[in-house]
């Protein structure tokens, strides 16, 4: 069973404003993440973790089919919003994780990780996507993961964990790119 999640708790402090609400072709940016994988038939469930102007955000979206988790820990950094929607999905054998920001990780690489989890071996705890050789989102997360993911702490995601167990790499170029929005200008770029 595979389930998602979609991060998208942070303030956006570089933004200067509320960024997933911000129009990204004709529609807030965070809507681009909850398309893509409502899209994807190998998710059975999604969560989106909201935090800082959670009301505004999830009144911006359609987020039907989703079940939206408030993490009042965002300030925490991404591990709280990670911990938060771990905790709603931990019934899963694997679950993917994408950001609310990157309007261009799609639901085909979405589909290309879940497919390369489901047939992975028991050894590998992780899959996750790699653009022009550099590794990106979305990542799969086996579920023997997450009690440790749950006591993380910062805003340093999954990423150090990643680096002590077997974690299988695909190649996802030409199913998405993954530039994030952390400010105007990368909106304005982007658009």
């Amino acid at each position: 069973m595979i389930g998602g999640l979609i991060l998208a708790a942070g303030a956006a402090t570089r933004f200067g404003s509320p960024k997933l609400v911000a129009a990204f072709r004709g529609a807030p940016l965070l809507q681009r993440a909850v398309d893509a994988m409502r899209a994807v038939d190998a998710i059975e469930r999604f969560v989106i973790v909201v935090g800082s102007d959670a009301e505004r955000v999830v009144g911006a979206i359609d987020a039907r089919e989703a079940e939206i988790v408030v993490c009042d820990r965002w300030a925490d950094g991404m591990s709280a919003s990670l911990s938060a929607g771990l905790a709603v999905v931990n019934d899963f054998d694997w679950v993917i994780v994408t950001l609310g920001d990157q309007p261009f990780v799609g639901a085909a690489a979405i589909a290309a990780v879940a497919q390369s989890a489901e047939r992975t071996g028991d050894h590998v705890m992780a899959v996750r996507a790699r653009y022009g050789g550099r590794p990106g989102h979305p990542v799969a997360l086996r579920s023997q993961l997450f009690p440790e993911l749950a006591r993380m702490r910062g805003d340093i995601g999954a990423r150090e964990l990643l680096k002590r167990v077997v974690v299988e790499e695909i190649e996802a170029d030409g199913l998405g790119s993954v530039p994030d929005v952390d400010t105007i200008a990368d909106l304005e770029a982007l658009n």
